[in-house]
Formats: C-alpha cells, structure tokens, sequence
C-alpha cells in the first residue's frame, strides 16, 4: 500500500493552480493503485509557526525547551514525511521563490539528526531514503527558459532541500504564464495535466 503525503501551500483557497495540479497528481495516483492513503497537510489553513528561540533552544542537548509544543510539531511533520512513499507538494512562486508558508514547513522538516546527518568529514547525509516527491509549480510569467530563467528560485530549492534530505528521485510539473490571460493560464495548466499523465506511472 502506497501512502502520499500531499501538501499544499498556495495562499489561494480558489483558483490556485498548484492545488489544482497536485489533486490531479494524487487524484492519478490513487487510480493507479485503489489502496493508496493520502495524509494532507494544508499549510494555508494549519499555519506553521515560524523559527523561535524556544524551537531552536529546544534542538539543542540540554535545551531547557526540549518539550516545547513547536519541536513536538516539528516531530511530527518528519514522522509525516518519513511515512510517505511519496510527497506530492504545491509551490507556487511568490516573488521568484516559495511562499512563506511551505519555507516553514522546510525549517520544521530540515532537522540535524533527524532528516540528515554530517559525516566526519562534515559531508550532509540525507536520511530520508526511498522515496519519491512530485513538486507543482506554478508562475505567472515564463521562468523556464528566456532572460527571466535565473530568478527561479522555486525548482532549485525544492531540488536542493529535498535531496539534503535524500529525495533525490523529484519530478517538476510547471504550469507558467498564469498572469497572461485566461487563454494562455488554460493552456499551460492543460499541458501541466498532460505532463502529470506521462509521469505518474513512473511515480506509482
């Protein structure tokens, strides 16, 4: 049985592509295989604290917060992450990287000695193995090729965190031009569908 931890993170509760894409990238999945189990996590809705004193006090041996309720969340966002099979995740781009929302959820996930590990020659060793992830992006300009390519800081990041952590089988699905009329928006989010229907099945 396949588990999926889905995610979303557009501020949109209506009209957002990447929750429209990522429910048909799950929504595939589960007619791939009728015994999937979807866990959601919506990070509009169940905002996640930002970094504090008493979270990072607490990562600490010895720290006096080490019980604190936001380290015990972060336990349990990794738990979520390492029962998944596969991570099915929305990143919209907000102002050329993620939102606020979903770099929570990294700074909660991303944790020394529990995602990752440093060898004794202080190399990162991801601890996070045998897993897929599945990231929707949506843009409302063109990022993917043309003048504009260098201010993507969405597909980088969500490649370089997820294989910090040791995802490194991550496929992209991008709907761009978004802010370029309906015909155009409709038309990317068509061939985004298109590009879920050819990658599932690598996925499942």
């Amino acid at each position: 049985m396949t588990t999926i931890l889905h995610l979303y993170s557009s501020a949109r509760t209506e009209g957002s592509a990447t929750r429209a894409l990522t429910a048909e990238i799950v929504a595939q999945l589960q007619r791939t295989d009728q015994g999937t189990t979807v866990v959601y996590r919506d990070l509009t809705k169940q905002v996640l604290p930002h970094i504090s004193p008493e979270f990072l006090n607490g990562l600490f041996a010895g720290g006096e917060h080490a019980n604190h309720a936001t380290v015990k969340l972060s336990d349990l966002l990794i738990d979520e992450v390492n029962a998944a099979d596969i991570l099915v995740i929305g990143a919209p781009m907000y102002n050329f990287s993620v939102p606020s929302q979903l770099k929570a959820w990294i700074d909660h996930v991303l944790r020394a000695g529990k995602t990752f590990k440093y060898s004794a020659e202080g190399m990162p060793i991801g601890l996070v193995t045998g897993k897929r992830a599945i990231v929707a992006i949506a843009n409302g300009g063109v990022y993917t090729t043309g003048p504009m390519v260098a201010f993507d800081h969405v597909e980088p990041l969500m490649r370089q965190v997820l294989g910090f952590i040791g995802i490194t089988d991550v496929t992209f699905i991008r709907a761009e031009k978004q802010a370029f009329g309906v015909e155009a928006a409709s038309q990317e989010l068509e061939k985004a569908k298109h590009d879920i229907a050819g990658n599932v099945a690598k996925a499942a």
